[in-house]
Formats: C-alpha cells, sequence, structure tokens
C-alpha cells in the first residue's frame, strides 16, 4: 500500500503521526477491511485501538451495516451474557420483556468487542460458537439463532499469559487472533509526541477560546524523554492541564515538570519484551526482584550471625561465597556493628587478621528472625488499598493506575471486603 493511500486514511479518520510501526497497522487495517477474517487489535491501554476497529468497518462490504462497540470490562458478569446475547422474558429477575442482544443488532455489521480479555470463561465459550458457525443462544431459551457479523477485538492484556493461569480460552484465542494488528506504545514513536502535543494544543485552544499553548527547546525536550506510561490518553489530559492552567502560552521546562509524574527509576531494569507474547507481567516482575532481594538478605543475615558467634567463616566451598567475597574484598573494609562495640576487619585476605581486638558486649540481644509476609493476595489488597486512597476512592483512576478494568477492580474490592 502506497504512502498516499495511508495519509488519506489518516486524514479520513483523524490520525495524528508518521511512525513505521503506526503506518504498518495501519496498512494491515486496511488491506484485512476487504475480508470477513477475525482481528485482534493487541497495544497498551490508552495507545487508540478503538481507531483500527472503524477504519476495518468503513473501508468493507459491511459499511452500510451497523457498527457496534462493546466494553466488556465495563458490563458486569452477571449480565455480560444477556447483553451480547439477549434474552427471553422472565429467564431471571427483573427480564420483564424479551430483549436482543448485540450480535442480534449487529447483525450484516461489524462488532468491535473492547478488553475481550476481561469476558468470563463461560462467556468465551459462547463467543467461541459465534465465531465458528454463527450460531447462539439467547439467556433463558433453547432455539439456536444465526448471526452474521464480523467480530474484531483488542485487548491490552499479555493474552498468552491469561491461558497460562487459565483465565483465556487458548482455542477463543486462535480464532480472535487471525489476523493480529500491534499498536505501538507512545514511547516507540517519539517522533510522533510533538505533533500530537501541537495537536491537542491547537484543539483545546479552540474549544477554549485561547491561544495556543507552545514549548520552549527544553521543554520540548523533556516531553520527548518521558516514558508515557497512559500514552497518548496521558499525553492529552496534560496538555489540556496546561492549556487551561498555565497563563503564560509559553511553556518552559520547570512548568512542564510540575505536570508529567515522577518516574520511578529506583527498581533495575528488566530487559526483554513484556507486551504481546511476553512471559512475565508487571505484578510478577515486582514479585520476583521483593524475593530475589529478600534472599540476598538472609544471606547476609547469616553471614553477620557467623561474625558475631566469633567463627570464621571460609570463603571457598561455603554457599555464600559470593557474598563473602563482596564482603571481605580489599575494595572497603566492613565494620559490623553490635551495640556499642565493633568488629573492624582489615585484612582482605585473612578476615581474622584484625586492627583492633574484638569486643563483644555481655548482653547482646537474642536473634530473632521475622519472616515477612509472602501472600500475593495481602500484596495485592494492600495495593487495591494504596490506588484507591491516592484517587480519593475514585474507582475510575484507581483501576487505570493498577492497569485492570473497573470491573476486575469492583469485584477484587467485594472479594477482599475493602471499606
Amino acid at each position: 500500500m502506497n504512502i498516499q493511500n495511508i495519509t488519506s486514511i489518516k486524514q479520513r479518520f483523524g490520525i495524528i503521526g508518521n511512525s513505521t510501526l503506526l503506518n504498518r497497522a495501519i496498512e494491515i487495517a486496511s488491506q484485512v477491511a476487504a475480508t470477513d477474517l477475525s482481528v485482534l487489535v493487541t497495544g497498551e491501554s490508552g495507545t487508540g485501538k478503538e481507531i483500527m476497529p472503524q477504519i476495518i468497518h468503513n473501508l468493507s462490504s459491511r459499511k452500510h451495516g451497523p457498527y457496534i462497540a462493546v466494553n466488556c470490562g465495563a458490563i458486569p458478569e452477571g449480565t455480560i451474557d444477556s447483553e451480547l446475547f439477549g434474552h427471553e422474558k422472565g429467564s431471571f429477575t427483573g427480564a420483564h420483556e424479551a430483549r436482543k442482544g448485540y450480535f442480534e443488532v449487529a447483525n450484516t455489521g461489524t462488532i468491535f468487542l473492547d478488553e475481550v480479555a476481561e469476558l468470563p470463561l463461560a462467556t468465551q465459550s459462547r463467543l467461541l460458537r459465534v465465531l465458528e458457525s454463527g450460531e447462539y443462544m439467547r439467556v433463558g431459551s433453547s432455539k439456536v439463532m444465526k448471526t452474521d457479523v464480523r467480530i474484531i477485538a483488542a485487548t491490552n492484556v499479555n493474552i498468552p499469559e491469561a491461558i497460562r493461569k487459565g483465565k483465556f480460552r487458548e482455542d477463543l484465542y486462535y480464532r480472535l487472533n487471525t489476523v493480529p494488528i500491534f499498536i505501538p506504545a507512545l514511547r516507540e514513536r517519539k517522533e510522533d509526541i510533538i505533533l500530537l502535543f501541537r495537536k491537542f494544543a491547537s484543539d483545546f485552544a479552540e474549544k477554549y477560546r485561547m491561544p495556543a499553548v507552545r514549548l520552549d527547546e527544553e521543554a520540548t525536550q523533556i516531553l520527548l524523554k518521558f516514558s508515557w506510561p497512559g500514552n497518548i490518553r496521558q499525553l492529552k489530559n496534560i496538555t489540556e492541564q496546561i492549556s487551561v492552567i498555565e497563563q503564560e502560552r509559553e511553556i518552559r521546562s520547570n512548568e512542564l515538570l510540575q505536570y508529567l509524574p515522577k518516574e520511578n527509576t529506583g527498581l533495575p531494569a528488566i530487559s526483554g519484551n513484556l507486551g504481546a507474547g511476553g512471559d512475565l507481567n508487571e505484578r510478577e516482575i515486582l514479585y520476583k526482584i521483593i524475593f530475589e532481594m529478600r534472599s540476598e538478605l538472609n544471606d547476609l543475615k547469616s553471614v553477620v550471625m557467623e561474625l558475631l558467634q566469633n567463627r570464621s567463616p571460609e570463603i571457598s566451598g561455603n554457599k555464600n561465597a559470593g557474598l563473602l567475597q563482596r564482603l571481605y574484598s580489599g575494595e572497603s573494609e566492613p565494620v559490623i556493628s553490635t551495640g556499642d562495640s565493633q568488629i573492624i576487619r582489615s585484612n582482605p585476605i585473612n578476615p581474622m587478621v584484625h586492627s583492633s581486638t574484638p569486643r563483644y558486649s555481655d548482653d547482646i540481644a537474642e536473634h530473632v528472625e521475622v519472616e515477612e509476609s509472602l501472600s500475593l493476595e495481602e500484596k495485592e489488597k494492600d495495593l487495591i488499598k494504596k490506588a484507591l486512597h491516592k484517587h480519593r476512592n475514585k474507582r475510575k483512576y484507581a483501576a487505570k493506575e493498577l492497569g485492570i478494568s473497573e470491573r476486575t477492580l469492583y469485584r477484587k474490592i467485594k472479594e477482599y471486603n475493602i471499606k
């Protein structure tokens, strides 16, 4: 597909950006539009995945049919089947009349299932049947109905990992993923950041009837270096805040930094692709780091206890050999404090040769090792509480902070009885 066709699609659907990854996603969407293949759009939250189904639908032969977008994560688990497939009168409490579902309403058109990984397993089975045969049944009915819809799904979840955890059906994944489309994160298309900022600044200037804000050179560099965990949505929100709050229209670096959250650079860097197809999610990475740190601390405790008991630990063959070598290397002289006394090791070769005689207090307290809680539920509960407190119990923003849907957060709150 030539660049002119891609440019015309961008203009038609209001897409800003010239990155290679974005152009590739648009190219795949336009090429697959003429078919009836299922499409799975993946990418981080806030990258604009919802635009791809619109491109596919409007460039397809179904463009005159209905287009329905369904946020699967926003529909309660108890009503999701009724919403998608409809129900019969009296099929459950409150079903005072029969109702058509989205698959019936969207017949001959396109249905977009956003956050498809949030679907319950029972609903996933029903969806698989629709994909395979176009058949479904209303809730409370035994009559098989047919529908002719094209299904496009999207998710920001690592589905292969969800499959390993038993939260997503593998057969459904392969049926949905006939044609994958990946939307790059904003940090992967840095050449588009300034273009997007200028577009948002112009839109908000028109909306609020004021001159558009602009960045000086130093502020521009800060904007480019920021990692944008919230992607385009975050950039748009910050641009709107600056446009409304700042009096001066030229934004300097110190003013811009007030609107950018501080990035956490204290944790070790994790290399590798942790996006679609990766093996670890963010929570597992955090737990892995904590466990490794705890293991090293326990090793250090063991070495310190050996020294306190006036034993000479041999480096060779010791299970803590690496730690001992660091403690007794020539780079520094370890000092081990025991109350008001100290043991000073000044000889890097023989730790028993020291510059001062070790003095031990007669009333050294008995060492008590307290095990920290390793319950994943407790840590998850604590993270939820912190997110709710940070956002003043606003579940929408707390869910975004935690990287889960509002429905999942609501379920966790009930499950852990969080007040």
